[in-house]
């Protein structure tokens, strides 16, 4: 027993915990807070870059608001983000507010295992870097994992044209605002970014959980394209509208069509609008939230099914 006392104190948490949940997620609940206004932006914000960290929003919430999370069930306040302005995004007469994240803080651990987790985990970060969170400063990991404290969806991303040919998963992607835009963050050395800019269409699959394994093989294609669609690990078929390869087994699938795509620091940030939704069957989406929200849900006698 004595090892189960110790080993927070020498091993942090993991960062990431991969957990099974219906979508939308209606767990924790999102509010942009600025001086004289507030807004409920939990299906209206998302990561528009890793660095630097930033946030996208429909909301123009002034020069420095703090985005709050908050556990939907208890009202507690489980972390928050400060953000500075940086400028804004228009798509068809819509505007999208950017926000760079400056500070951030969560309540998922008490004191002192908190600072003390943060500690261990920034310093395994160093030491190990990842190839995911590579270009990013541990601090900035930190308050990326707050960001996530809604938990996000992963989707596969299939792109089709005459010469170019891919399927990827992403979880950056998500609504913003009542103006039908959707968004989706893809690093610029993905090898199918500039084919997303020429074709200005691709293809969303909401992916069950059990399909975790799979999912991540297809990282590597990221870096590499696909030879043929025969090849992919997974049974495909086309697209409503158009005709893209998307996964047979999807529990959702959306067709995108892009409207605007400009760089921010690492990442090119898409906005489009969704030309078909095809709601195939009902199920639990993979998702992805910190490991310190999933030790609060325990806490609390509401763990996430974790897989």
């Amino acid at each position: 027993m004595w090892k189960d006392w110790i080993r927070p104190l020498v091993r942090p948490l993991p960062q990431w915990s991969t957990i099974a949940m219906a979508p939308p997620q209606a767990v924790v609940g999102a509010t942009l807070r600025w001086e004289g206004g507030i807004a409920d932006v939990t299906n209206d914000h998302t990561v528009a870059s890793l660095k630097p960290l930033v946030v996208a929003t429909s909301i123009d919430a002034g020069l420095h608001p703090t985005l709050e999370y908050r556990d939907s069930t208890s009202g507690k306040l489980i972390g928050a983000l400060k953000l500075s302005r940086m400028a804004s995004v228009v798509s068809d007469g819509a505007s999208v507010a950017v926000y760079h994240v400056v500070a951030g803080e969560h309540r998922c651990l008490g004191w002192p295992r908190r600072p003390w987790n943060a500690w261990l985990q920034n310093r395994l970060m160093l030491k190990h870097p990842s190839a995911q969170h590579a270009l990013m400063a541990p601090s900035a990991v930190q308050q990326l994992m707050i960001a996530y404290l809604c938990p996000r969806p992963v989707v596969l991303v299939s792109v089709d044209t005459e010469d170019h040919r891919n399927m990827f998963p992403m979880d950056l992607i998500g609504p913003l605002g009542h103006d039908g835009l959707f968004s989706l963050a893809l690093r610029s050395t993905n090898v199918s970014a500039t084919v997303m800019l020429q074709s200005r269409r691709v293809a969303l699959s909401s992916i069950p959980a059990a399909m975790k394994a799979t999912v991540y093989k297809l990282s590597e294609h990221h870096r590499l394209p696909l030879t043929d669609w025969q090849s992919l690990p997974l049974a495909v078929r086309p697209s409503r509208t158009f005709g893209i390869p998307v996964v047979a087994d999807a529990l959702r699938v959306h067709e995108l069509a892009i409207e605007h795509a400009q760089e921010i620091g690492s990442h090119t940030f898409f906005l489009g609008r969704i030309v078909s939704e095809e709601r195939r069957v009902d199920g639990h989406q993979l998702h992805h939230t910190p490991g310190f929200h999933q030790v609060f849900r325990r806490r609390h006698h509401a763990p996430f099914a974790e897989i």
